[in-house]
């Protein structure tokens, strides 16, 4: 019987090949491997999900039981996917209808959960992952601020830039004058 293990902290492909390591080193056949968790070929027995835990800890990772958490982890799942890993997306994406459909679940309510349990709204995280991939693309130096804002779907450069300088405190112009390499944040510690 196949099963499902939910997973913390997944938000990059390395992320997966980590997780893919631990199931090897486990013995344990995978279906596959993906942000957020693993489809498993069969049901881990206590043993296994106690030695799961431990190693999946060792390498920053946690195992979520709870549906409102494996619920919140996707919501943070879908969005970075989104934003961090898409290639030519333009984020002119409607989230709420985008969210509601990727996990089934009235956007209302998902709202609500992820502001109960994370302690900012999701508009909020959304932005803040934007403003993480707006550091990024300036730190690399390859796009110029108006590509930059085409990309992540603002409707300006003056929309970004009033946006980037409320979350970091100056202008997307200084941050790359100053080629804050340290200014950026892992995005999974992102709250």
């Amino acid at each position: 019987m196949s099963s499902v293990v939910h997973i913390k902290n997944m938000v990059c492909p390395r992320c997966n090949a980590a997780v893919q390591q631990i199931f090897d080193k486990l013995e344990v056949e995978v279906e596959s491997v993906y942000l957020g968790g693993a489809s498993l070929v069969e049901e881990l027995s206590k043993d296994q999900l106690s030695e799961l835990d431990q190693l999946l800890l060792q390498s920053g990772f946690e195992r979520i039981d709870d549906k409102k958490s494996q619920l919140l982890e996707n919501i943070k799942t879908s969005v970075i996917d989104v934003i961090h890993h898409k290639e030519h997306f333009q984020l002119q994406v409607n989230w709420s209808d985008y969210l509601s459909e990727q996990l089934n679940q009235d956007y209302h309510y998902l709202s609500t959960l992820f502001s109960s349990i994370s302690g900012i709204t999701l508009e909020q995280y959304i932005i803040k992952q934007k403003i993480e991939k707006v550091k990024e693309y300036l730190i690399y130096d390859e796009l110029s601020v108006k590509e930059i804002a085409f990309r992540l779907g603002y409707s300006s450069v003056a929309h970004l830039s009033a946006q980037f300088k409320k979350v970091t405190g100056m202008a997307p112009s200084l941050f790359k004058q100053l080629h804050h390499s340290n200014g950026r944040q892992s995005i999974d510690s992102i709250s």
